[in-house]
């Protein structure tokens, strides 16, 4: 596992089949390639586990889900390859999530941006605190939403992932997600939406298994091709991340956040 400092990834099993897989990072719960690694192995894990019925996809913290791609890593790629190693790192979450035939909740207790984006839109029901605003801010680095746009467009559509993703400097509100379909219920505080997690969660381990699993399949229908698409978006991103353009307006972010 690795370091607090650079985040880590935690899993847990109860008695009556709920796994809950955390992730945490300093940097706002930012997700480098280690992290994403982990996280896609433990949802692979916890669908494969006969004893898992459900799983909630969850983040530590209060104030931030996820913050997205992990700044300090995006700014050291240097080639082509790297860059598409990295974004395949959401590709690879996204599709242990569409894979998985347990059905995932995700609890998102504050600000989503970016990828943070991508994985509530992965999960299959999620729940959220009034807190939870989100962003697409690629395009004001330079890149765009590839490998998450497919996940984030199945969920709100086309004409508000546009929205989004046009508006990169903009934050839209938990209620506007709710709204357009990606938050299923928003809850006023997290203490209500940690009541709401246990009570849908505890609701789900009890139903049969296999209708569950069924009932995945159908969710997930048409995404078969989401290996190689989403493989292909990520060599757009590792490719875009390179230019003068990203470099520079990383530079810039990571300056004054230090």
């Amino acid at each position: 596992m690795p370091s607090t400092d650079n985040g880590n990834v935690t899993f847990s099993k109860s008695s009556n089949g709920i796994a809950t897989i955390s992730f945490s990072h300093p940097a706002q719960n930012s997700l480098p390639t280690v992290l994403l690694n982990d996280l896609a192995g433990y949802i692979t894990q916890m669908g494969n586990d006969p004893e898992v019925k459900v799983i909630i996809l969850k983040s530590g913290g209060d104030r931030t889900f996820c913050a997205g791609a992990s700044f300090d890593e995006l700014v050291e790629i240097k080639d082509k390859e790297t860059g598409a190693l990295f974004f395949s790192g959401f590709a690879k979450v996204i599709n242990a999530c569409r894979k998985s035939s347990k059905i995932i909740v995700a609890r998102v207790q504050g600000k989503a941006v970016g990828g943070g984006v991508g994985l509530a839109a992965a999960a299959d029901y999620c729940l959220a605190s009034s807190f939870a605003s989100i962003k697409l801010s690629e395009l004001a680095i330079g890149i765009g939403p590839f490998v998450i746009s497919p996940a984030v467009t199945r969920k709100v559509g086309l004409s508000a992932f546009s929205q989004l993703t046009i508006r990169a400097s903009d934050f839209q509100t938990a209620q506007w997600a709710h709204e357009h379909g990606l938050y299923n219920d928003v809850y006023e505080d997290t203490a209500s939406l940690d009541s709401a997690v246990v009570e849908l969660t505890e609701k789900l381990a009890s139903y049969n298994p296999d209708a569950l699993a069924g009932l995945k399949q159908i969710l997930w229908e048409g995404t078969e091709d989401w290996d190689e698409l989403l493989t292909q978006r990520a060599a757009i991103s590792g490719e875009l991340v390179l230019s003068e353009f990203t470099q520079q307006a990383l530079q810039r972010f990571l300056s004054g956040n230090r």
